[in-house]
């Protein structure tokens, strides 16, 4: 079958040749066929000369490229997909005894931009963010069982939460098996049907091991607990005390839960739904160690103005509150606010607060989330541990 080709205007084939993976719409001059939305398509430059082959879709992001040159996107393409993406998380150790939960693809990070992918025990979780992916998730999910070498027996796909409700939320391969979830030997209940993102924030783990190096006799406060991730880290290193609060019940239910699982139910950890901002406006000098890791507060480009000023004010508020030589992690998920952006909100926050502020580590994602150098925005997470005088 002839697939549509997609021609770009002079001088935007650059940007292909430097191996960006979005094509966007005004680079584009003509358009040979009338590809779908999901439809693969080739890419040319005014010549003729095919550059990439890729995920069409009707948006600022026209085309997602999947391969950089001329390919056939069949089972053979997924299969080698696949077989790379298992070969780099054996690299950088996942599974292992004390980790069955690892990131199995990251989007344009493993070359298949529009795609996520989370393993937990035994199920891969599948997200897509494009329709091109949606429309493959059988091939994908077949695939990726091929290819993990017996690990993974069940596929869930997960897509309502990226592409609205008709998409996903069942099962391609398999069925639902509660398997133990464990990451760096912590178990952990995942809801993966049901919960934020895949079900879990993998994207923390390496913070959350961090984290709980400075946790010993110390008195801490996890904002945005979520399922309790950082609070089980905390307490395993005999933290004094841990308040995990969250404006949601049900993430408030999961805390208490996996705090149990682990052992933690004495009176050294207190679950709290509420708003962060306002419990800490009354509890000045109560916690050691805090961290802030809160959803994102933006997600596109015309909200990042509001976004900074809701960083700054709770960075403000948590330097304010801290004790004297307290530490504090604080994140950003936001894609639209970079490294550079965050740092000057974060040192913006210092100065509003009046404390003396020094930097000890430089946070980012874990291994299985990787960053290709030609899409440094794959680096959405960032994150600063301060100690506060």
């Amino acid at each position: 079958m002839k697939l549509p080709i997609i021609y770009l205007k002079a001088g935007k084939e650059r940007s292909v040749q430097r191996f960006h993976p979005w094509i966007f719409s005004g680079a584009i001059d003509k358009i040979n066929g009338e590809p779908a939305d999901g439809d693969v398509v080739k890419v040319a430059d005014g010549g003729g000369n095919i550059l990439a082959t890729g995920h069409y879709q009707k948006a600022s992001i026209t085309v997602r490229v999947l391969f950089f040159g001329d390919a056939m996107i069949d089972n053979d393409f997924w299969d080698e997909a696949f077989a790379q993406c298992f070969a780099h998380r054996r690299t950088v150790g996942f599974p292992s005894k004390e980790t069955n939960i690892f990131r199995l693809v990251h989007a344009e990070g493993d070359s298949l931009p529009g795609l996520v992918v989370d393993v937990y025990g035994s199920t891969a979780v599948v997200q897509c963010h494009s329709h091109g992916m949606y429309k493959a998730r059988q091939a994908i999910a077949e695939s990726i069982v091929r290819k993990s070498d017996g690990l993974i027996k069940n596929v869930f796909d997960k897509s309502s939460e990226t592409l609205g409700k008709n998409a996903g939320n069942d099962f391609l391969v398999g069925e639902l098996i509660r398997d133990d979830y464990f990451e760096n030997g912590h178990r952990f209940l995942i809801d993966f049907q049901s919960g934020q993102k895949t079900g879990f924030f993998i994207d923390q783990r390496d913070n959350r091991e961090l984290f709980s190096r400075y946790s010993a006799n110390k008195n801490v406060l996890n904002t945005f607990c979520y399922t309790g991730g950082f609070s089980v880290y905390a307490l395993d290193k005999k933290a004094n005390h841990v308040d995990s609060i969250d404006s949601s019940k049900k993430a408030i239910e999961l805390t208490i839960s996996n705090i149990e699982l682990n052992g933690f139910a004495g009176e050294e950890h207190n679950a709290i739904v509420a708003d962060v901002m306002e419990w800490m406006k009354g509890n000045e000098g109560a916690y050691d160690l805090i961290v802030l890791d809160p959803p994102a507060f933006a997600k596109h480009m015309d909200a990042r103005h509001k976004a900074v000023q809701a960083y700054k004010r709770i960075n403000r508020m948590a330097m304010e509150q801290i004790a004297a030589d307290g530490i504090l992690f604080t994140f950003s998920c936001s894609q639209v606010v970079d490294r550079e952006l965050f740092r000057n909100t974060v040192t913006a926050a210092a100065i509003e607060a009046g404390r003396e502020v020094v930097i000890l580590h430089q946070l980012t994602q874990p291994a299985d989330h990787p960053v290709s150098i030609y899409h440094p925005e794959g680096e959405y997470l960032k994150g600063l541990v301060v100690l506060v005088r």
